[in-house]
This record gives structure tokens, sequence and C-alpha cells, in this order.
């Protein structure tokens, strides 16, 4: 199979290519604009395999689209492509509503183009998987209410609310076209490769260099944690075994408030990096409290019970393990942070994190 993943550059996109290369006969067709968190260096044990190709497209490009599906000829599409930060929503929406929805519309319509051209049998076998977020559903009332593929949508910030734009969308060519797509909403990801800007591997840098390690309000905000690469198993399980139509959430059975999880950071590195800046004398000393972002929903937390009933996919890890090797990671792979953090990978500098 060929495998068309956009937004293959960026954090998840590229845990699925680097897993459908290492641990299937697939190929991929890398699709990505390479903006600021779209990283080839996240790429480089798969960049000479012959079953990879790299196309540098912005998915709102139409033509660029069809010469794509043209040239390739994919038999499954699988949509990583997005803008993925809240706090960028918040401060600049627009660039959300152009790729959240406005891409996905472009995508769908260049996909049901090339689908309704393939043969019978090619068509038949075809998928289109939309990858989205647990966000979309807004905030858990009660401490024990878990989100399921039918609970109702009620975003809260620009980023959620464009991604449940986009699930809509595709919904809506499922029903409407018959164009055999799948959604999956996850929770929280982490693991290696993260860029810089999101909570873990911020903690992560900030106390490697003394810097403060701000939290939101009182860090109670509670989200449920799933390892990159479980997830990507799980992706790579559902374009190929799971059923049109059907909608599947993926979590890590991890639920962590964001305090919790910065001190379990700042424990590791006490173990890990005994040796600290100068003028720390324990990592947890440079917690701060910050000003809450707008709108923060308190509380996320998928059942995942359908995916490992019907697929037969649990993770792996659990948030002790995953997070290790992510420390561990960053303490390895300071070639790959530092040339995030100096803007060196790509010409852009790190923004506000």
């Amino acid at each position: 199979m060929k495998i068309l993943v956009t937004g293959g550059a960026g954090f998840i996109g590229s845990a699925v290519v680097r897993h459908v290369i290492g641990h299937t006969q697939d190929s991929v067709v890398n699709l990505d604009k390479l903006t600021y968190a779209g990283n080839l260096e996240s790429l480089l044990s798969v960049a000479d395999d012959a079953r990879y190709a790299f196309e540098q497209v912005d998915i709102c490009d139409r033509a660029a689209l069809d010469r794509v599906f043209a040239e390739h000829q994919p038999d499954a599409v699988m949509h990583l492509a997005a803008e993925s930060h809240v706090d960028r929503s918040i401060d600049g929406p627009a660039a959300f509503i152009e790729t959240n929805i406005v891409g996905t519309y472009t995508l769908l319509e260049a996909t049901r183009q090339y689908w309704n051209q393939l043969d019978d049998v090619r068509k038949a076998e075809f998928r289109f998987h939309h990858i989205s977020t647990d966000e979309v559903y807004g905030d858990l009332e009660g401490t024990d209410d878990l989100f399921t593929e039918t609970t109702s949508y009620s975003p809260s910030s620009p980023y959620s609310a464009s991604k449940a734009s986009s699930d809509h969308l595709v919904r809506a060519w499922q029903r409407t076209y018959g164009l055999p797509t799948l959604v999956t909403n996850c929770s929280n990801n982490y693991g290696p490769y993260h860029f810089p800007e999101k909570l873990i591997p911020l903690m992560i840098l900030n106390a490697l260099d003394g810097k403060a390690l701000p939290v939101y309000g009182n860090g109670m905000q509670i989200r449920d944690w799933l390892y990159v690469e479980d997830h990507a198993r799980a992706l790579y399980k559902v374009v190929t075994e799971g059923e049109v139509g059907e909608t599947y959430n993926i979590g890590g059975h991890n639920e962590k408030a964001n305090i919790e999880v910065v001190q379990t950071i700042c424990a590791l590195l006490e173990e890990l990096v005994p040796t600290k800046p100068e003028g720390v004398a324990h990592y947890q000393d440079l917690i701060t409290y910050v000003t809450d972002r707008p709108g923060h929903d308190v509380r996320y937390a998928i059942d995942a019970s359908k995916i490992a009933a019907e697929l037969g996919w649990k993770p792996e890890e659990t948030f002790e393990s995953g997070i290790r090797k992510t420390v561990e990671w960053y303490l390895n792979n300071e070639a790959w942070w530092s040339r995030v953090l100096d803007g060196s990978y790509s010409g852009e500098r790190l923004g506000q994190a």
C-alpha cells in the first residue's frame, strides 16, 4: 500500500512515517508545507529509504495536490497537516481557519476527484483517515466522565473549533459523496521529536537551561497523556483495519494534572542530570505559576475501549515509562532540539511558547 501522509514532518506525522517505513512493507509520500513545526530532521532515519518520498506542498494548493495524487497514485490518505498550538490560535486564529478548515476542504475535494477516477477495486479499498483531537469535545464536568465517540462537540479555543469544523467536513464528504473516510480523536501526545513550545519538551529544556517552568493557573488542568509511538501504531491500525464511516478515540489511559507532569520531569532530571545550572538548588524551584490561558479547559479524558475491542489496540507505554524515554531522548538529542531553538532547522525562530 502507498499512503499519502499530510503533515508528515510534524510531531505526530513524523512518528507515523517512521512507523510505516520501519514496521511495515508500505510506502509513504510525505506531503508537508514545512511551516515552523515541520522538521525534516525528524525523518533522517527514513529519508534515504526507497519507499519514502517527500513533497513540499501546502494543502490549500489545489493544483499541487492534484499533481501529487496523479504522480503518486496513493491507496490511502492520512491527514495530519494542521496548525495545532492553542496559544498560537488565540494570538492569531486566521492561520488555523485557513489550514485546518480551508485546507481540509481543499484536500477532501482533491481526494474526491482522484478517488472517483479509480477502478472499482481500488475505489473500494481506498481510505481517507482524518486525524483529530479530543479538544473538539470541550471540557469534562465530572471527575469520572470520559469522552466517547458520541460525545457532543463543544470546542473552547480557535484551535479546537477549527479542528471540530474539519471533522464535520470529513464526515459530510462521507455521507454526501460516499468518500470512504475514518476519523480518530486523540488525547495529548508526547515523546521524541516534540516541538519545544509544547508543555513537556518546554519544561525539559527550560529546566536544563535554568529557566522558569511556567505553569498555567494552579496547574490542576488534567490531560490524558499518550506516547506518540503508541499513537502511530493506533493510527496505522485504523487506516488498515478500521471500518469506513467510523470514529475511534485514542487515549493513553494516563490522566495527569499539568503540575504533576512538571514535577515528574523535575524528579527525572534530578536523577539523570544531578549537576544543575548555576544558582538552581532543585529543578522544582524553577516552577512558576502564570496567568491562566483564556478559556482553558480543566479536564480531558478519553474512553478508548472501542479501538481496543474492535481493532485490538492498547497503549504499550505507561506514563512513567513513556516520560522517562522522552526525557532521556531530549538529553541524548541536543543536536536536534538546539537547531529547533535557534531556528537553523527551517529558517524560522521559535516563537512565544
